[in-house]
């Protein structure tokens, strides 16, 4: 494994990796020798970010058979940070020839296949591979909402929606900031930072509002995943605006924990998501939905059983057998190459 994603907190391409990394040790501690970031002889070379030591590292033949994450492309990087126009344009030339090195690519959302493809990636070097959370880090709390949210010093008889991620234009925060402000009666809460700092998108304006927000706006900053799983259950409803995204780990966690899910109704989400969440195609549509499920929280423990079912569907141990299956693959393919 190859990886530095756990170098900046609060990011989903860390919990990712976290993820599997804990997976394969165990179910596979015997089976897989897995080393990190150590330049050894290998079947399998697994990359989870794109620093340019370890594309160098591709062309060493200790590598194997090289497999790389994709958790971001140029497009979707839009909205996210805000750089120079040349620093950019090599960044993103950078980024698909670091894709275009691998032998094979896993994605995490089967959407990306075709943009993939238009960049000039073969499609057979390409496999979609859904992210997954362990239920032992986020499950249903028996501690009741109102004691979990006193906890942290919110009110605890006030509906409550939880957003998740970097605090950043792209993930739709300026929306959510707007519905708090439209929906005094609602107590709002994002979970998250600028992992990026000053060149995070909208950094200016989030920043102001984030140091000065409405008295029903928390935003407790990042926290550790321990803690997150207190959020997610304090919360009657999880929201994510986002306008871009592959397969958010947060949307994940929500579900792990049986949390409502209401989503923007992102055509990426349907290939993955079907049926497990609520969608709003703007902000107008998801104040719609908050109204309706405060004065109708039957309408959302349906929306909670769905939650549930996700749950099932992208559990660990499901996720296990097919990483499985993928690397004794790819492991065969390097001995034939050999």
């Amino acid at each position: 494994m190859f990886s530095s994603a756990t170098k900046i907190k609060g990011q989903g391409v860390g919990s990712a990796y976290t993820e599997l990394i804990k997976l394969l040790k165990k179910y596979y501690p015997k089976q897989i020798e897995l080393t990190i970031n150590k330049y050894v002889s290998a079947d399998i070379s697994h990359y989870h970010t794109v620093d340019l030591p370890f594309y160098l590292s591709t062309f060493s033949k200790k590598r194997g058979t090289t497999v790389g994450y994709v958790h971001f492309l140029p497009e979707t990087m839009e909205g996210s940070l805000k750089l120079p126009w040349l620093a950019k344009k090599i960044f993103y030339r950078y980024l698909i020839a670091f894709y275009k090195r691998m032998d094979n690519l896993v994605v995490v959302n089967p959407d990306f296949i075709s943009k993939l493809t238009a960049y000039g990636i073969p499609q057979s070097k390409i496999t979609y591979i859904p992210n997954f959370v362990s239920k032992t880090e986020f499950y249903p709390l028996k501690t009741s909402k109102a004691a979990l949210r006193a906890k942290f010093g919110m009110q605890e008889d006030a509906f409550t929606v939880l957003g998740v991620g970097q605090i950043q234009e792209r993930k739709g925060v300026f929306d959510f900031i707007k519905l708090a402000q439209q929906n005094p009666d609602i107590q709002f809460v994002w979970v998250g930072g600028f992992s990026f700092g000053a060149i995070t998108d909208g950094y200016k304006e989030l920043k102001k509002v984030v140091a000065n927000p409405p008295g029903n706006l928390h935003f407790p900053g990042i926290v550790d995943r321990q803690e997150m799983n207190c959020y997610y259950n304090l919360a009657d409803i999880f929201l994510l605006p986002s306008y871009n995204e592959l397969f958010p780990m947060s949307i994940l966690e929500a579900f792990s924990c049986r949390t409502p899910v209401l989503l923007r109704d992102l055509d990426l989400y349907r290939d993955i998501l079907a049926g497990y969440y609520q969608g709003a195609k703007d902000c107008a549509t998801m104040e719609v939905y908050l109204r309706q499920y405060v004065q109708n929280p039957e309408a959302l423990k349906v929306l909670q059983a769905k939650a549930q079912m996700a749950s099932q569907y992208y559990s660990e141990e499901r996720l296990a057998q097919i990483w499985w299956d993928y690397y004794t693959d790819k492991g065969q393919s390097n001995d034939q190459k050999k």
